[in-house]
C-alpha cells in the first residue's frame, strides 16, 4: 500500500523517473510545504477573534478537535486545503520543468 501511494505521488509530481530515495526525500519535502500551505489557506479564512480557540486545539495536538472546530468555523475547509495543495503541485511541476 505504502509503495503505491509512492508511486501515486511520484507520478503527480512528475519525478517517476528518479531513484526511489530521491522521490521519498522530495515527497518527504513536498508534504511539508503542501501541509503548510493547506494550513495557512485554511486559516487564512478563520476570523481573527477565533485564531486563540484553533490554537489551543493545535497545541493540545486535538485533531478531532481541530476537525470539528474547522467544521463550524470554516465551512469548506477542505476544499481550501485540497486547493492549496493542488497549487503547490502546480508551483512543483512548473519547478521541475526544464
Amino acid at each position: 500500500m505504502q509503495d503505491e501511494m509512492t508511486a501515486r505521488i511520484a507520478e503527480d509530481l512528475g519525478i517517476k523517473d528518479l531513484s526511489a530515495d530521491e522521490q521519498r526525500s522530495l515527497i518527504g519535502q513536498f508534504g511539508e510545504v503542501a501541509l503548510k500551505a493547506a494550513t495557512l489557506a485554511v486559516l487564512s479564512k478563520l476570523p481573527a477573534d477565533k485564531q486563540s480557540e484553533f490554537e489551543k486545539f493545535a497545541v493540545a495536538g486535538d485533531a478531532s478537535g481541530i476537525k470539528a472546530f474547522l467544521d463550524r468555523e470554516v465551512p469548506g475547509h477542505e476544499d481550501i486545503a485540497k486547493a492549496a495543495v493542488a497549487e503547490e503541485v502546480k508551483k512543483f511541476k512548473a519547478f521541475q520543468a526544464p
